[in-house]
């Protein structure tokens, strides 16, 4: 786990604040089913985490006065810490954690300012290297761990980009006791940036992950599921992979159109349980 860092080089860090509301991309797409936690009886808002060199910015939710709450890592879709994460955030401390979901595109650039899916995949995710993700998501556990997180006690759950994230810091960290990964991309091309994909680290993975995806997720297809699944070892940690027939990608983001109200309760119901079964 990373130590103390220098204080914040402006000249290599993009983004110092989290934004408010939803990203720019996105926030059109906003409608009434979107959901807003209360953070009444809550410690939620901004927080700084210490990493290589400098800070990210990070939102974090936990229940007033709780002491050595289970923490929970929130890795965000493509649109970075926006709205929608950092109520996801609440609902995690609402049921006892402490959640904290780092802005991972700090030194790239700030996504919730972009107008497209396009323009943030182009412009900030392309030049976003994996080992800089992992290493950031170690700092922020170290972090948690001194601010009242049991970090005994820890998962990670991730959306989108964050779900393939998710994969690949449960094959990195053995620190963690579970995690779930919401349609997260399980194959693909290599590069320096992105040197193995979840279908690559599947064999070596330290604990159990639970992915949940869209039976009518057009940009992750049943071949590449079939591919993880055959490649997840029938060893302890077990992984398992739920497939929601007719669900679309992005099925939990309650924020878009293509949000699924039962699907998307079905999979939270899930998530509680993978969590509580494994220890967290």
């Amino acid at each position: 786990m990373p130590g103390a860092t220098p204080p914040l080089d402006r000249r290599a860090f993009v983004v110092s604040t989290l934004s408010s509301g939803f990203a720019l991309a996105v926030a059109a797409e906003a409608g009434s089913a979107t959901a807003s936690t209360s953070a009444e009886g809550l410690v939620a808002g901004a927080v700084a985490i210490p990493v290589a060199g400098g800070e990210v910015p990070a939102y974090r939710a936990a229940p007033k006065g709780a002491s050595r709450a289970p923490v929970v890592l929130v890795v965000h879709e493509i649109f970075g810490v926006h709205e929608h994460i950092q109520d996801v955030c609440r609902r995690l401390a609402a049921l006892g954690y402490l959640a904290v979901a780092p802005e991972l595109f700090a030194r790239h650039g700030d996504a919730s300012k972009l107008k497209t899916s396009k323009e943030i995949l182009e412009q900030i995710v392309s030049k976003v290297p994996d080992r800089e993700v992992l290493a950031d998501l170690d700092a922020t556990l170290s972090w948690a761990g001194g601010h009242g997180g049991d970090t005994s006690r820890a998962a990670v759950v991730g959306f989108c980009w964050g779900g393939r994230v998710t994969w690949l810091y449960a094959a990195h960290n053995p620190l963690l006791r579970a995690g779930v990964a919401f349609y997260g991309r399980l194959v693909g091309a290599t590069d320096a940036l992105r040197p193995r994909h979840p279908v690559d680290v599947a064999a070596s993975l330290y604990v159990s992950v639970l992915g949940l995806y869209g039976g009518a997720d057009d940009g992750i297809p049943q071949s590449s599921i079939d591919a993880m699944r055959a490649a997840l070892p029938d060893r302890a940690p077990r992984s398992q992979i739920v497939v929601y027939p007719g669900a679309p990608h992005a099925f939990f983001a309650d924020y878009r159109p293509s949000y699924r109200k039962d699907t998307a309760e079905l999979a939270w119901a899930r998530l509680r349980a993978w969590l509580v079964d494994h220890g967290v």
